[in-house]
């Protein structure tokens, strides 16, 4: 789990600078920052998600949908507020904190994508986390942008990583067997339409409630498997 601990010390280094600029820097810089963000989240979320499987693009499709409205019924999105609220309410004595949405915001940045599934299984298998170390650089620069706009409460989601990527390379060996070709394209392109929807609110043009598609991290990948067995 080398590189898991690397990657949340990065997010919390990435925290404590933002965070200290952000004090320093106009609201309207502060917007710049966050619309600057928005924009190469945006750009990420599609370079992620054009690589779809080409003899079947509605694998992502049907797990987008189908992710949607299971977590649509379970209220994941509700759920995951809930617990920023009360982690807001415990460690933050103003009333209009950004905290849970700074925690829920980078929490899922930095846990959608491939990086975060195929760098958590070779570090788990191998001990290589050199795939998990880029990783980690790229998110301590978004947690800079992000704590400098939205404040401290980045630092939050490095607890995410570690349960996340911890979680992966410590099941690598089940993972590695499931997650091969197609299948795990399809979960990459799924889930660079969730960091496409995550773009759309920092932006501040759509909250589609990305935390109720979650769940098409695993209708996509298991979409190819059961066409595949049929």
């Amino acid at each position: 789990m080398t590189g898991t601990f690397i990657n949340a010390g990065a997010v919390l280094a990435g925290t404590l600078i933002g965070a200290l600029l952000g004090g320093r820097l106009a609201p309207g810089l502060q917007e710049r920052v966050l619309a600057g963000l928005g924009l190469m989240t945006a750009l990420i979320g599609i370079d992620l998600a054009l690589p779809w499987p080409k003899d079947n693009p509605l694998y992502v499709l049907g797990g987008v949908v189908l992710g949607g409205l299971l977590g649509e019924a379970l209220g994941i999105e509700r759920r995951l507020e809930r617990l920023g609220d009360r982690l807001q309410g415990a460690l933050s004595r103003h009333e209009h904190s950004t905290v849970s949405e700074a925690f829920f915001t980078a929490s899922l940045l930095f846990c959608v994508g491939p990086l975060t599934v195929v760098g958590s299984i070779q570090d788990g298998l191998t001990g290589d986390y050199q795939a998990l170390a880029t990783k980690a650089l790229l998110d301590g620069f978004a947690s800079i942008a992000l704590a400098a706009s939205l404040g401290w409460g980045v630092a939050l989601a490095a607890g995410t990583v570690l349960l996340v990527q911890g979680g992966i390379s410590l099941g690598a060996g089940l993972f590695d067997d499931i997650l091969r070709g197609p299948e795990l394209v399809a979960m990459t392109s799924a889930g660079g339409v969730l960091i496409i929807g995550i773009s759309l609110k920092l932006l501040a043009l759509k909250d589609v409630k990305v935390g109720n598609f979650l769940p098409a991290l695993a209708f996509a990948p298991a979409l190819v498997a059961l066409v595949d067995a049929l």
